[in-house]
């Protein structure tokens, strides 16, 4: 964080350079945006495949394959969830959430695609529906669903605990749950494991010190985020142990829900949608 007592007086034109207008770093003006409509429409006679219940203080991991959607919903009370995604062919290829906050911005929602890793760099899954859409950014400059935290893990819980063990840390959940899943070991899967889209999370960073901070999500049961798969995925979904993350971030006392994810198969692909191709910059010209 910025020191709160500069070491160095500010020079006489400290005003004039402050003043200078920031520019987007990435302008986005040539990145398609889908028009949801026929992705809204597809929904239309769609059928369930699978569903998938993730425990309190736990991961699950989940298959979808290309043209399918899947919906996670808050089901019992106020609950966040990490989510990860990998393609369902080569785990290597995963979502990069720090180019899709530079794409982006720090919190997704409808019409929003979550990218994935070089060199592929392409759609893995575009959000079509946020029943959360309605809140914003509110007064603390907080809002939902954002790729700015990380994830809770075990060996930044140790160091700011001076020592304390924790196992229920999403990135522990989302090791042993991607290690069930497609039979690795734990230190294979955890390779695996990432930086998340923090599903239902309600966070922002404070105007004096610039520090992440989170506060009491504003879902609800019924309340849900929904994506429209765009390659074969697996996804990876822990229940944070932190609850609604009104308070803590990692903790065996805070009130923790299960969420639900549900996998529908619409009765037609959505139209003018194609599967996106890998990222088509020549790498031999640049190495």
């Amino acid at each position: 964080m910025k020191p709160q007592n500069p070491s160095h007086p500010a020079p006489a034109d400290a005003a004039l350079r402050a003043a200078i207008r920031p520019v987007i770093c990435y302008p986005v003006e040539g990145l398609h945006r889908p028009d949801l409509a026929p992705f809204r429409a597809a929904r239309q006679g769609w059928r369930k495949l699978s569903e998938t219940r993730v425990p309190a203080r736990d991961a699950r991991c989940f298959s979808v394959p290309a043209g399918h959607f899947f919906r996670i919903t808050c089901v019992e009370g106020p609950q966040v969830g990490d989510l990860n995604l990998w393609s369902a062919h080569d785990l290597s290829e995963r979502f990069y959430s720090g180019k899709t906050r530079a794409l982006h911005g720090t919190h997704l929602s409808s019409g929003d695609r979550m990218w994935s890793s070089f060199p592929s760099l392409r759609p893995m899954a575009l959000i079509t529906d946020d029943s959360l859409d309605w809140y914003g950014f509110d007064a603390f400059g907080g809002a939902v669903h954002d790729v700015i935290g990380t994830r809770c893990d075990p060996y930044t819980h140790n160091l700011l605990s001076q020592g304390g063990q924790y196992h229920h840390c999403c990135h522990s959940n989302l090791t042993r749950a991607l290690a069930d899943h497609a039979g690795l070991s734990l230190q294979q899967a955890e390779q695996h494991v990432h930086d998340v889209l923090n599903v239902f999370m309600c966070t922002g960073f404070t105007r004096d010190t610039g520090q992440y901070f989170m506060k009491a999500s504003p879902v609800r049961p019924g309340d849900y985020l929904e994506f429209f798969a765009e390659i074969d995925l697996i996804g990876g979904l822990s229940a944070c142990p932190g609850g609604d993350c009104s308070a803590e971030h990692s903790s065996d006392t805070a009130a923790c829900q299960p969420l639900l994810v549900e996998v529908f198969k619409p009765a037609h692909a959505p139209a003018g949608w194609a599967a996106p191709v890998v990222n088509g910059y020549d790498r031999s010209h640049g190495r």
